[in-house]
């Protein structure tokens, strides 16, 4: 048994031909310590400082500076389109839902409370498979938090989020 590769850096981008790639959706591509297996079979493990988002093309390094891309893996995806796609995005973002931001469309992960509420609005909604690639958090952190929104508010002095 080969022993695996062992990556202890991430960059957002590669500067050198990768030696191996990993293929991992939205969820599975936010770590810090992961054994993961890469797309031609060898495993590698991921010790990173710190909890990382891996970005679509972003690298993983190991100590010799070898580097490993990261891609997105397919998904199920709800694909939403509309005319007022700027008021749907709105109302995506509200609810800090992970939102890839299109020029003709939105796509989000597929969710029924999310696709009853865009029904609601009016939006066109189709099921793909697809890469998903989100913008990033406003303040350069990464992700966005999600918020279950299924609950009742409370006046404004009462309701909180944890983060």
């Amino acid at each position: 048994m080969t022993a695996p590769l062992v990556a202890h850096l991430y960059h957002d981008h590669g500067h050198h031909d990768p030696v191996a790639e990993v293929c991992l959706d939205y969820d599975a591509r936010f770590m810090r310590r992961k054994m993961l297996d890469t797309t031609d079979g060898r495993k590698v493990l991921v010790d990173l400082p710190k909890t990382t988002s891996l970005d679509q093309n972003g690298v993983l390094v190991t100590p010799d500076g070898a580097e490993i891309r990261v891609t997105a893996a397919p998904e199920p995806l709800l694909e939403v389109r509309g005319a007022a796609l700027h008021r749907l995005a709105w109302h995506i973002g509200n609810r800090h839902s992970p939102c890839q931001i299109e020029e003709t469309r939105l796509l989000i992960q597929a969710d029924h409370v999310m696709r009853d509420m865009l029904e609601r609005l009016g939006a066109d909604l189709r099921d793909v498979d697809e890469p998903f690639t989100p913008e990033r958090g406003a303040y350069g952190h990464g992700r966005t938090h999600s918020h279950d929104h299924g609950h009742t508010h409370l006046p404004a002095e009462e309701h909180s989020h944890d983060h």
